[in-house]
């Protein structure tokens, strides 16, 4: 399905109560997963983990050096020079509206962390490393975490510029110096 943008407001989550269901279906099959009683229904419960795996997303993106670069040199002058004396907890969450390729894998990266942090920990029995849901753990944490790697390795899907289009200055947003070495 994909991000959740109600009314064109702004994302929320990158995937939804159906993106989680297509996942792994037999956890939802079998009524394994007990819905908190701060919430109405199991629908509610996993878009509010979604909405959770979107942020820790988004955390994550931040603090890797490749967004810091891009933000660095992206930045407008003004921003630029205020940056020179921020220190990286200063530096922005990525805007999640600009966000214009690949979206479906970040549908995906949010539903394997959805999954591997919040909904199989409920259900998964610890005690034995045989379990099932023990298993599915690692093995959307190592689906996340080649997707995610893939995602800051390439980084053509964000539009700092808001300009609508990514243009190819933000598909290179580290600076190249080519020099000759004798």
């Amino acid at each position: 399905m994909g991000f959740i943008n109600p009314g064109g407001s702004g994302v929320i989550a990158f995937a939804e109560y159906e993106d989680v269901i297509l996942a792994d279906q037999r956890i939802f099959e079998a009524n394994e997963i007990q819905v908190p009683g701060a919430y109405t229904d199991l629908e509610d419960y996993v878009e509010a983990q979604t909405e959770k795996a979107t942020n820790r997303i988004l955390q994550l993106i931040k603090n890797t050096s490749w967004w810091q670069r891009y933000y660095a040199i992206e930045a407008s002058d003004a921003q630029r020079q205020a940056a020179q004396t921020l220190t990286t907890l200063d530096v922005p969450l990525p805007d999640p509206d600009l966000i214009l390729d690949r979206q479906s894998d970040f549908t995906d990266l949010c539903v394997y962390l959805t999954l591997s942090e919040f909904l199989l920990p409920r259900i998964a029995d610890f005690s034995a490393e045989d379990n099932a849901e023990y298993r599915k753990i690692g093995f959307y944490q190592t689906k996340f975490n080649k997707l995610f790697e893939e995602l800051i390795a390439d980084g053509s899907w964000y539009d700092f510029d808001n300009s609508g289009t990514i243009t190819r200055q933000e598909k290179l947003p580290t600076p190249t110096n080519l020099r000759r070495i004798r």
